[in-house]
């Protein structure tokens, strides 16, 4: 196994590295300390040939002024917040809006746009591993608590990329960790991800209002395009009338409920370069996005950005959860750790 580090930009007074882990098969990640961005996944497809299937940028400046997340950890809470408060033990905090009235994916910085410490971690077994650290001060984005968190990105030479999530904090406080990469397993960008398919172990989906905030309310998923059990294609809820997928503007903005946990649970396959991606994770629910609010005016990679370039499918706790008690808590008490792991298994069909 492999890894290299080299500078990739500057910011501030700061160098963004990029690490790249490569295993006997080929596979290689890049990876930053700029927001942990996942910024380049190189995998083969049916015929051998390795390529590109995240959407990134080759310098820090495009990530700086473009990207809507590219391959990054997002938190201290992934999604949306109503209003941009909560109430935590009888004290509202006020939190950044920068979501209209909402706050989105942890503030206008968050997790995803500062740079972490980092340390290469060589196991003894087939995997290397790169850590990285984020102290976020008591008040950052308006959050209480000073917290610590720790993500692990591993690749082994099975084909597999495991990411870890940690987190401690000193006060109570909200804590929803993900990562946000967008795939398109074509290859190179050389064609949007309509034509993907996607199978999903989930019954039930979260209803969400106009401006994509969660109304409580689960809906079943029979005999709607949001049933993805036997596989369906992403281009069926792109071109579908019901009012959810107009609410998403065209598409998916949805948390899915997963009926079971590390079981093969997600699969995305694209038949015609052959490549598919197995995510197992021990999270709730996994958010499929379909890049239906992927702005037109930058490129990457020589490549112009538009609607449905790419997929995310970001495996979390449920959005807005301090606002709906029927959800699973995205609450973290001062001596308990927050432990998270998913799994990305490449392969061909």
């Amino acid at each position: 196994m492999e890894i290299t580090k080299e500078t990739f930009g500057q910011l501030n007074d700061q160098t963004i590295y990029a690490y790249t882990m490569k295993n006997k098969n080929n596979i290689e990640v890049v990876c930053l300390n700029y927001g942990c961005v996942i910024t380049k996944l190189m995998t083969p497809d049916a015929d051998g040939n390795l390529e590109n299937i995240v959407l990134g940028f080759d310098c820090i400046e495009d990530y700086i002024d473009f990207s809507p997340y590219f391959g990054a950890v997002i938190g201290r809470v992934a999604g949306r917040i109503a209003n941009a408060e909560f109430e935590l033990d009888g004290k509202t905090y006020k939190l950044a809006q920068n979501d209209q009235r909402n706050h989105l994916h942890g503030g206008i910085r968050g997790f995803s746009h500062v740079v972490w410490d980092t340390k290469v971690i060589e196991n003894e077994n087939d995997a290397r591993s790169i850590e990285f650290t984020y102290a976020s001060p008591d008040g950052e984005e308006g959050y209480p608590g000073n917290v610590t968190v720790k993500v692990i990105y591993t690749l082994n030479d099975q084909n597999e990329l495991l990411i870890s999530y940690e987190g401690t904090t000193e006060q109570k406080t909200l804590l929803n960790l993900t990562n946000h990469t967008y795939f398109n397993l074509g290859g190179n960008l050389k064609r949007d991800i309509l034509d993907h398919t996607l199978n999903m172990k989930s019954d039930r989906f979260v209803e969400l209002r106009e401006d994509l905030i969660p109304t409580g309310n689960f809906l079943d998923v029979e005999n709607t395009v949001f049933d993805f059990r036997k596989g369906r294609k992403i281009k069926d809820g792109v071109n579908s009338d019901h009012i959810q997928n107009s609410i998403a503007g065209g598409g998916y903005d949805h948390p899915f409920l997963l009926n079971t946990n590390n079981d093969q649970e997600v699969i995305l396959y694209d038949e015609e370069s052959g490549r598919c991606i197995t995510i197992e994770t021990d999270q709730p629910d996994v958010v499929l996005y379909t890049g239906s609010q992927l702005e037109d005016d930058y490129s990457m990679r020589g490549v112009q950005s538009r609607k449905y370039l790419g997929l995310c499918l970001e495996t979390q706790g449920l959005p807005d959860a301090i606002h709906h008690p029927r959800f699973p808590s995205g609450i973290l008490d001062k001596g308990e750790v927050y432990r998270s792991i998913t799994k990305y298994t490449f392969g061909v069909k």
